[in-house]
């Protein structure tokens, strides 16, 4: 159960980087207002000043293996770490979180404080599920044991998304005042089925939209651009999934007598695979434009060829930018294949192959129109006459932010004062589904995406991490827009 600090400082509140409390009129305990002197915050994080409260939260949240798959591990784990995450809401104010089943037999911890007459209320989301391990032998520390090394911090749920819980928790923690409120209403919905990619939370809100009513929404589960950059993510892609099976025989028959006249399903799905990319890596689905440009602030080649662990001598692919590729133009990956394994095959050509593609959708383009046209083309390509049935998994929209709302001037600017840099827009190439379905709930609400889960986090891969300073620096970001927002 929740541990987590949760002293009190009288007359105000306690800086959320370096645990010195500050006074209504400005007096910080020798160090001045981090709310007038960001210098005196950044100085605290580089001090290492009382990152201890998070880091505790963290440890003890990411030691529950909260995956929401029952084939994988109970799923008492999941409800474990929601009753964790609930108590240590209540503890930091918000004294009715709860939590709230969803469709798909999983529960997010919902809450609400409201706050002083005629302010605005601010919906924070994040998760508390968090991918599998994958392979352990690849961990150099247990996944699920909170542990430091080069001044990251390794497990898995690390950064994705339990540290950003880690740092909207921090952040209350600061702002609480005499009574035990907050500036501005306080809204909370910490979802447990985030990586299942749907079915949970987004499925209730439609029937519960009393758990989302806000006039602010931050969405606390991307990161910045690169380590100690402050970013706004600005955009979503969607994302569409679909198996592809591919036949050519009744069955497995032997590559001797066979091999050379018989067609061969596996090498048929090679060559379909194949035609989804040209010789530079651009996508080429027929009737699909990959043309598109990238408006925003760009991702370095060379950063982005160190994040993704790309080999040397290895491509980065694509005839536009890095920021072109993956945050403005559509992409098939293919993420398993069907088909005899190395060991234990045998000298036959098989009957059937299959894979399973997923397709990512930049704002503007049609998802499901963008599915059916790769449906379209896997089967228009297939040699040999090959059969090819297609199964579509599911269809996830793309996402566009506004940046017009006034919340979003206000929490770029704290970003940018609680990481001393200008504040960044970039996109993202992943999907939350949850965006699209709060933006038609809540169409004059700013919807704004921040958090601790930058390029070298690896969020999803053996050895995830968070730097330490992230999470302060996005806890005094979240801090800041909360006692400054007006609508």
């Amino acid at each position: 159960m929740y541990t987590g600090v949760t002293a009190r400082v009288s007359h105000g509140a306690t800086c959320v980087t370096c645990a010195a409390g500050f006074d209504d009129g400005g007096a910080v305990l020798g160090l001045g207002d981090p709310r007038k002197d960001p210098d005196v915050c950044r100085s605290a994080r580089r001090r290492g000043h009382a990152h201890a409260p998070a880091l505790t939260d963290l440890a003890e949240l990411v030691a529950i293996p909260s995956v929401a798959d029952e084939r994988l591990y109970p799923l008492a784990e999941c409800d474990r770490a929601a009753q964790w995450v609930a108590a240590a809401f209540r503890a930091e104010g918000i004294d009715d979180a709860r939590l709230q089943p969803t469709p798909d037999g999983t529960s997010t911890v919902v809450g609400h404080r409201p706050g002083p007459a005629g302010s605005p209320t601010v919906l924070l989301y994040a998760h508390y599920d968090v991918q599998p391990p994958l392979d352990e032998a690849a961990w150099v520390s247990p996944p699920f044991e909170l542990t430091e090394r080069g001044g990251r911090y390794f497990g898995r749920g690390a950064a994705d998304c339990k540290g950003n819980i880690a740092a909207i928790l921090t952040a209350l923690r600061a702002l609480r005042g005499n009574d035990g409120g907050y500036p501005v209403g306080v809204r909370i919905a910490i979802e447990g089925s985030e990586e299942q990619g749907g079915g949970g939370f987004e499925d209730l809100v439609p029937v519960r939209p009393d758990l989302v009513a806000a006039d602010a929404v931050l969405i606390v589960d991307v990161g910045n651009v690169s380590l100690g950059r402050p970013t706004l993510t600005t955009s979503l892609r969607g994302s569409a999934g679909l198996v592809v099976r591919v036949s050519t025989l009744a069955g497995p028959v032997h590559s001797g007598m066979f091999g050379g006249a018989a067609p061969d399903p596996i090498a048929a799905l090679v060559a379909i695979l194949a035609t989804l990319r040209d010789e530079r890596g651009d996508t080429t689905i027929r009737g699909l434009d990959g043309s598109a440009t990238w408006p925003g602030a760009g991702w370095d080649a060379e950063e982005f060829r160190t994040a993704a662990g790309v080999l040397p001598g290895v491509a980065v692919l694509g005839s536009g930018s890095v920021a072109d590729q993956v945050w403005a133009r559509p992409v098939v990956t293919v993420v398993g294949i069907d088909a005899p394994p190395v060991v234990g095959s045998t000298p036959s050509i098989q009957g059937t192959a299959s894979a399973l593609l997923n397709l990512r959708i930049p704002p503007g383009m049609d998802p499901v129109a963008a599915r059916d046209a790769l449906i379209e083309h896997l089967h228009a390509v297939a040699p040999w006459g090959a059969q090819v049935t297609v199964e579509a998994t599911g269809v996830g929209e793309p996402f566009l932010a506004r940046t017009d709302a006034p919340g979003f001037a206000v929490l770029s600017g704290a970003l940018a004062e609680a990481f001393g840099e200008p504040t960044v827009t970039v996109g993202e190439g992943a999907s939350i589904p949850l965006c699209n379905e709060l933006a038609r709930l809540l169409p004059d609400a700013a919807i704004m995406l921040l958090g601790v889960e930058e390029p070298e986090a690896a969020i999803h891969a053996p050895n995830e991490s968070v730097h330490p300073d992230e999470i302060s620096g996005i806890a005094l970001a979240l801090a800041l827009f909360l006692s400054r927002v007006t609508a």
